[in-house]
């Protein structure tokens, strides 16, 4: 195991593995589009399994994989089957907008891929479409009932309720519980970005999305056993949890066990931090693998006590998450 300066062990490593994706969310990328990364500036698959296989011997065993839409990428079963492979992993799992899993669940399933956590912020067809200006919603519910079926579990939605735009579907989101052993996450809405993408009037705290829900029912607390963000509940006799991750209402910092690596090969230990270790120069240099190890080490002593969020103040990030790693 290794600890930074406050004593938080860590053992998670979340990799974006392309800054590309098939939706356009308003609350992601600007009306005026992003830059993407070149080719060539992107790890291979090769250099993410060498850096896992170094973070592994440190104790790392927590691995997700993230985008931009991770699913875009050619051979991600390799890459999953390869991690699986490695000495010391415990856990792999991937995040997905969802569009692309009908086509591809199977094949995730067969390479090791056990847990996915699926980003979706409506149900309403004509809403998918204005929140990510492009898509269709049935392929993201055909994809999550073929997971469903081959047994993914949990199989893990996450919505970020904006004010204005998907509050009104919190309720509706929360009843999927009742009946489902889906895990439902709501996720306040966190303040990056220019005022284009982010505005206080927007956000909805953890405690007004709790208020809601218990006006359908008592929730009732869920002692979950791997460690992570989100505090989970539950309705009275619901087959579902209802999670809730609250980066601003209630910092996890205390307790953050991860590291993110992004697309373009840099280490960020803070999702909410400009600052960055590259790797990818170094391994690209020839480095050997006491190299990469002094690396990640550095970027854990780096990692900050807390981001210092509130629900007033936007930060400007200069990379937008599909970037870094949502």
């Amino acid at each position: 195991m290794i600890s930074d300066s406050y004593q938080r062990v860590i053992d998670y490593l979340r990799i974006s593995i392309t800054d590309r994706c098939n939706l356009r969310c308003v609350y992601c990328v600007p009306n005026k589009g992003i830059q993407l990364f070149e080719h060539d500036e992107v790890l291979t698959y090769e250099e993410i399994i060498r850096i896992i296989r170094v973070a592994s011997t440190l104790g790392v065993k927590k691995i997700r994989i993230t985008g931009g839409e991770p699913l875009l990428k050619k051979d991600l079963p390799f890459l999953i089957s390869s991690i699986n492979r490695i000495n010391g992993i415990e856990d792999i799992s991937l995040t997905t907008n969802g569009t692309l899993l009908k086509k591809n669940a199977h094949e995730l399933k067969e390479s090791g891929l056990k847990r996915l956590n699926i980003s979706l912020d409506t149900f309403k067809t004509h809403r998918f479409r204005d929140i990510t200006r492009t898509g269709n919603i049935v392929d993201v519910l055909d994809g999550i009932e073929k997971a469903e079926r081959l047994g993914f579990y949990p199989i893990k939605i996450n919505m970020v309720p904006i004010r204005g735009i998907n509050d009104d579907e919190i309720e509706d989101f929360a009843r999927i519980t009742i009946n489902s052993r889906r895990h439902i996450r709501f996720i306040e809405y966190m303040p990056f970005g220019k005022r284009e993408l982010w505005s206080p009037d927007k956000y909805i705290s953890t405690q007004e999305i709790m208020d809601r829900l218990k006006a359908i029912a008592e929730l009732e607390p869920v002692k979950e056993r791997k460690t992570g963000p989100a505090r989970y509940y539950r309705f009275k006799d619901a087959e579902g949890v209802i999670g809730f991750i609250s980066p601003i209402t209630h910092h996890f910092c205390n307790h953050c066990n991860r590291l993110r690596l992004t697309s373009n090969g840099m280490f960020r230990p803070c999702l909410f931090s400009e600052t960055e270790i590259d790797i990818k120069s170094a391994l690209r240099k020839g480095c050997d693998d006491e190299e990469i190890k002094r690396l990640l080490k550095l970027s854990i002593e780096i990692k900050p006590k807390c981001h210092g969020l509130n629900h007033q103040r936007s930060i400007e990030l200069f990379k937008p998450m599909s970037k870094i790693g949502g």
